[in-house]
């Protein structure tokens, strides 16, 4: 393709991976306001919400109009599906960071677990890094760095496993401060589904280089890793 289509392209993945970066800030902002009971952090969270949304219909549009105009090759037609199929993932952990915020806003007054928040806490950074690095893969096609991410969703889904059993323990002996561990087992499940959109993320990356659909995330591939993996 020419020089003007390379350009729009470039200027297409650069949309996508400030999309990616607005998610990752309000995922992490969301998971903060909850974990340190901070309810006017959470207020800026969903105060923002419509801007991934925004963005994912203004990405739409790009692409659109870059195959419209364009009429790009097999290759090239790769690497713009890839993009809107992806920018589908990154609105998923905006709306993920929309219900960590408003579970922060109604529970603002709540009882503290702190080794649970702890477990949250470090599920969110785990997260976060992924995603950065999978936005870095976008950013140079690398499938090799792409595969690493995906592998690294383990990680969140044994801190999800682990603390989903510590919740159901801790629930037990809550008497009447029960709301507060359902709010719990929500956030993590928010938070381990958003690994698995970030595993999807990587997934399209390998689309886009060799137009292969493929399988990455570790714990569906094997349903008994985690399990296995614990008990090493």
């Amino acid at each position: 393709m020419g020089a003007i289509f390379n350009d729009e392209l470039k200027r297409l993945r650069g949309h996508f991976i400030e999309m990616g970066i607005d998610a990752s800030e309000q995922l992490y902002q969301a998971t903060k306001a909850f974990t340190e009971n901070d309810p006017q952090l959470a207020r800026q969270v969903l105060a923002t919400d419509a801007k991934i949304n925004d963005e994912e219909i203004n990405l739409e549009k790009e692409a659109l109009k870059l195959m419209a105009l364009q009429q790009p090759v097999a290759s090239d037609f790769r690497k713009i599906i890839s993009i809107l199929k992806a920018s589908s993932d990154i609105e998923r952990l905006g709306d993920y960071a929309t219900h960590i915020a408003r579970a922060a806003i109604n529970l603002s007054d709540r009882e503290h677990n702190r080794a649970i928040e702890e477990q949250i806490e470090k599920m969110m950074m785990i997260i976060r890094e992924m995603l950065e690095r999978v936005l870095d893969a976008y950013a140079y096609t690398n499938e090799q760095l792409a595969y690493e991410v995906a592998n690294e969703d383990i990680r969140v889904d044994m801190i999800y496993v682990q603390q989903q059993q510590a919740i159901m323990t801790a629930l037990a002996k809550a008497g009447t401060n029960v709301k507060i561990y359902g709010d719990y087992l929500s956030v993590i499940r928010f938070l381990e589904r958003a690994g698995d959109h970030i595993v999807n993320l990587a997934e399209w990356i390998i689309y886009s280089s060799s137009g292969k659909l493929v399988e990455l995330n570790p714990g569906k591939a094997d349903p008994n890793m985690v399990k296995r993996k614990l008990n090493e």
